[in-house]
């Protein structure tokens, strides 16, 4: 009896461990990967992954499923990702409706999450020298070019948006280089994290209720093709970034792990709580929007803070807040290692 209470107790807490990850890969800037990285599994994530496989075919088709949960670790992918795709109908429409109305609040967390994160990860490395250094600095170049670049406008050809579902996950398994950040500066975050994502959520609440109608509905029915093609493009991203994160894991540990910190450095301005969003506009000074009528930016103003205003120490709570969420998963990985 006590051992299926440990047992269940151990599955619940994996699902919740997906949902935190989903969670944080819907929010621009933020990687779901540094989710793994400091509650202690991001290392069995990566090894799961890399071994989706054609050997792992091979075990399906000779030896049966058994064999083939077994080889891949099942239980543990399965159970991770029913979390990530329950925060993606849950948790990260709650984050979309808290971005919209409190973002500066919901950055002040990530951005806390993201600091605490690069504490953690840092002592991590072993030792600094002049090759981990290197690493680190194309680390924060990348993160800060990234960072800097201008959102493009939104693509629903769908060789690109299978495009954006192989950039898409980066962010789940690379710790620092945020997926969501990446499709906003592709042009389709809205398209395929929100818009898609509802077409899903609503579709299935049809088919519950026996509603069959959405197929008359041509917008409907482009978001849920959007949406398969994105799925296609994400699994394979994953197969692909996780074989070769596997592979640099094994032989350049140290290199690996100074390139993330560099990655982490610089996704931190990406979710700098004071700054503004500057609009595109037309030659008659009017704001543009594109296809599903959100206004398109063309970049963001940052600014320093006003360190004797209410504002300013109202926000400092919530990164204390995110430092206090990083630390307690830290601790709590930790443990379980």
């Amino acid at each position: 009896m006590n051992q299926n209470k440990t047992s269940f107790r151990k599955d619940f807490i994996l699902v919740l461990k997906g949902i935190a990850m989903g969670a944080a890969n819907k929010v621009p800037g933020v990687s779901g990967g540094i989710v793994a990285f400091v509650a202690g599994f991001y290392e069995e994530l990566i090894y799961s992954l890399q071994k989706i496989n054609l050997k792992a075919l091979t075990i399906l088709i000779k030896r049966g499923r058994s064999s083939f949960y077994q080889y891949t670790n099942g239980r543990f992918l399965i159970l991770l990702f029913l979390g990530v795709i329950i925060s993606y109908f849950s948790v990260s429409l709650i984050l979309d409706h808290l971005i919209k109305n409190y973002e500066m609040q919901v950055l002040g967390v990530f951005f806390g999450m993201i600091i605490a994160s690069l504490y953690f990860v840092y002592f991590q490395l072993e030792k600094w020298n002049f090759k981990t250094l290197c690493f680190f600095l194309l680390g924060l170049s990348v993160g800060l070019v990234i960072m800097l670049s201008k959102p493009s406008t939104e693509n629903d050809n769908l060789l690109f948006v299978l495009f954006c579902g192989i950039i898409s996950v980066s962010g789940m398994t690379l710790p620092g280089l945020s997926g969501s950040f990446l499709l906003l500066l592709l042009g389709n975050y809205t398209l395929l994290l929100v818009d898609a994502v509802n077409a899903i959520y609503f579709t299935l609440l049809d088919l519950v209720q026996l509603n069959f109608d959405f197929i008359k509905d041509a917008s409907r029915m482009k978001l849920l093709q959007l949406s398969v093609v994105f799925t296609l493009g994400s699994i394979a991203g994953l197969v692909m970034f996780s074989n070769l994160l596997s592979y640099v894991l094994k032989k350049f540990k140290q290199v690996t792990l100074a390139t993330i910190i560099g990655f982490i450095a610089g996704s931190l301005g990406v979710i700098w709580p004071w700054k503004t969003e500057v609009y595109v506009k037309s030659d008659l000074e009017t704001i543009q929007y594109n296809s599903v009528g959100n206004p398109i930016i063309e970049y963001y103003d940052y600014y320093l803070p006003n360190i004797l205003s209410s504002d300013f120490w109202f926000i400092t709570l919530f990164i204390i807040l995110g430092l206090l969420i990083v630390t307690l998963l830290e601790k709590y990985g930790v443990q379980k290692k």
